[in-house]
């Protein structure tokens, strides 16, 4: 290769550079859209309870059908439901909600493989990006109600408890429904990380195991006996830097 090569080459790939990092640029008012335009749209939905859980549940399932219930509970008790939008456990909580009192939310996700939003939404919000969808499901619920489900399910689960524990969120009612599911996470949270002192003792308390519909209501209601559902002014401070 001879310099004049070299010195096209260093050009071209200059340019490449630039151009690369002005489309990367131009990207972060598509992620600030996001953000406003979702946090516009979903201000008025409070309180609001997210339930969410995997997307390979059939109809046909225990987990669909009492996650369904669930979600008409919640509903009809005044709760915002807000999950996925997509099949699944996602379609069961709209679809108990839809038909309930307060309104179904799905916050959507565009994927490489299209997925389907299903039909049961009051609200229906899309993102590209999944930090912008984890932030609204957490920003806007006063519970968390997590199903049976898989990696994706694990990974909101774990951003709840993580920003709770850390204190970048406030407290709220983190409760896991179907204890035989769950029973051997907790057993190894309890054997190992407390064990092994990677969490505190207390950190187990940040969540509930709860079977039935019901009593998943009752929970979320003692939880909120003395203090309002919204923040607090010194929570609501917290919450802008989430």
């Amino acid at each position: 290769m001879t310099e004049s090569d070299k010195l096209v080459m260093g050009v071209e790939t200059e340019a490449m550079l630039k151009s690369t990092t002005a489309r990367e640029s131009w990207r972060i008012f598509g992620i600030m859209s996001e953000f406003v335009e979702a946090t516009e749209r979903l201000a008025a939905i409070k309180p609001a309870v997210t339930l969410f859980g995997s997307a390979r549940v059939r109809p046909d399932s225990p987990y669909y059908m009492l996650t369904e219930q669930t979600a008409r509970l919640l509903s009809d008790s005044g709760f915002s439901v807000i999950s996925g939008g997509g099949p699944g456990i996602m379609e069961a909580a709209n679809k108990g909600a839809f038909f309930g009192k307060s309104p179904s939310v799905g916050l959507n996700i565009q994927l490489p493989h299209e997925q389907a939003n299903n039909p049961y939404q009051d609200i229906s919000q899309t993102f590209r990006h999944f930090f912008a969808r984890k932030y609204m499901f957490v920003r806007f619920a006063s519970a968390y109600v997590v199903m049976p489900g898989g990696f994706g399910t694990l990974d909101e689960l774990m951003e709840a408890l993580t920003l709770i524990q850390t204190g970048k969120a406030r407290k709220i009612p983190l409760i896991l429904v179907c204890s035989e599911f769950w029973q051997g996470m907790i057993d190894w949270f309890k054997d190992r990380l407390i064990a092994e002192g990677m969490v505190d003792p207390e950190d187990i308390n940040l969540i509930q195991v709860i079977d039935e519909p019901e009593k998943v209501v009752e929970a979320i209601f003692k939880h909120y006996e003395a203090r309002p559902f919204g923040p607090l002014p010194n929570e609501h401070e917290m919450m802008l830097n989430l």
